[in-house]
């Protein structure tokens, strides 16, 4: 399965990933994280979107259901 970054606090995207089997490390905002075949981060901002070397997802606005079925989606094309 994928390895994804998920921001801080949202420990339930996390949890829910990991259900799914992925490999999910929580990191914080300001963190300069790669290798990562996903992110999930807060909003998205043409800021965060260009410190990442991996597509990001936002939780912003989304259910952890959404967020999850968003990520599955983009693995799989």
């Amino acid at each position: 399965m994928a390895k994804i970054a998920v921001e801080n606090p949202f420990d339930d995207v996390k949890v829910a990933l990991e259900e799914k089997g992925h490999e999910v490390k929580m990191f914080e905002s300001d963190e300069n994280v790669k290798g990562y075949d996903m992110g999930i981060v807060r909003a998205i901002s043409d800021v965060n979107v260009d410190q990442f070397d991996f597509p990001v997802v936002g939780i912003h606005g989304n259910s952890v259901q959404n967020v999850v079925n968003e990520v599955e989606e983009r693995l799989n094309r």
